[in-house]
């Protein structure tokens, strides 16, 4: 077995190829293939489909329950303020530039040396399966949500994303709806009661002022903003319709099923939802993950922005180096020595959770 500095290093030179090779959401199958050279060069059997490799440990047991690492090598297009070569692996005074090198490659080679470590072990108690996963950014079709159906059971996981290798235990869901309030058409000088614009201001009020009863202990209430707005084509013409897009933030407290209920039962309007898949995500602070951590000095939060998690239906927590602040920002940096201390926590926190 590779002793953990040299799977840390190792993983950080692969950081340094994937950031060099371009990944931007449904365009991975490059970095689909430097991660099947990593498992291949250390001699573990894997799967792919699309640009979505994983695999499991070695003593895989049907009996046992799963836990799942997962993060992603997909990456946004790069900001266009950057002043460093986006696609050039830059290390100075401590820091390794380049796009995708916070969000989320420094995470995603932290779970791939995490896995190797544990990977011939024979003693877990959970088996164990990785997953390089793609389109996350863009919530694709052809990412994480895609490769479930292949995997077993999930019981619980760990998704990477950075979060300061501190315990994000809820991650708030997203619910985008598009709203239609219908009106009368005619011409703006005669009279009209029924104009879709003047319809649509108590429709925007209600979700301006709505409350939610239930409010989350880790995210606290839903957050509900009018985003969007579109109506009419010239000045003479009372509109016929009013069309808004709503971004609702979904904490753990609602799935998007209740949210949607809540919205049509109270809107004198069409609504209809782009998705319903990006729901909230939790895991309860009691959990064995979550308490390694704390036990090791971390502390818990949650999170506003969605992650893979979204997709899961098992209980998941979102631990990873890097900072989310730097994520699709100009000149996107980690510090080598967050992925030093990923690669180390992973391994504890696993550790002390499996008992060993």
């Amino acid at each position: 077995m590779k002793n953990i500095a040299t799977l840390t290093q190792e993983a950080i030179s692969l950081l340094k190829r994937l950031i060099e090779t371009p990944s931007f959401s449904s365009e991975e199958d490059q970095t689909a293939l430097l991660i099947e050279n990593w498992f291949n060069q250390n001699e573990i059997p894997f799967k792919r489909e699309n640009n979505n490799v994983w695999a499991f440990n070695k003593y895989f047991d049907e009996n046992k329950p799963t836990l799942l690492l997962n993060s992603h090598h997909d990456t946004v297009k790069p900001n266009q303020a950057y002043t460093n070569d986006p696609f050039k692996a830059i290390e100075k005074d401590g820091k390794l530039y380049g796009l995708g090198s916070n969000d989320a490659g420094g995470c995603l080679v932290s779970l791939l040396a995490t896995f190797v470590h544990f990977y011939e072990n024979q003693n877990l108690s959970h088996n164990l399966v990785i997953v390089a996963s793609a389109e996350e950014e863009s919530s694709g079709k052809n990412g994480l949500n895609s490769v479930l159906k292949h995997l077993p059971e999930l019981d619980c996981a760990i998704v990477g994303e950075p979060t300061l290798m501190q315990l994000a235990v809820a991650e708030k869901g997203l619910l985008v709806l598009d709203v239609k309030v219908k009106g009368t058409a005619s011409h703006a000088a005669h009279q009209n009661d029924d104009n879709a614009l003047y319809k649509a201001i108590p429709v925007m009020e209600w979700f301006k002022n709505y409350k939610f009863d239930k409010i989350s202990d880790v995210l606290g209430p839903v957050k509900m903003t009018v985003t969007q707005i579109s109506a009419g084509k010239q000045h003479n013409v009372v509109p016929s319709e009013c069309d808004l897009v709503v971004d609702i933030r979904v904490t753990d407290r609602y799935s998007n099923t209740e949210i949607l209920e809540v919205v049509k039962a109270n809107v004198n309007a069409e609504v209809t939802p782009r998705s319903m898949h990006l729901n909230a995500s939790s895991i309860p602070i009691a959990h064995g993950l979550v308490q390694a951590g704390i036990a090791l000095g971390r502390t818990t939060y949650g999170s506003p922005t969605l992650s893979d998690q979204s997709v899961l239906s098992c209980q998941s927590l979102k631990l990873g180096p890097g900072e989310t602040l730097r994520s699709h920002s100009a000149d996107e940096f980690i510090f080598v020595n967050e992925i030093e201390e990923g690669v180390d926590l992973y391994i504890k926190i696993l550790s002390d959770f499996f008992k060993l």
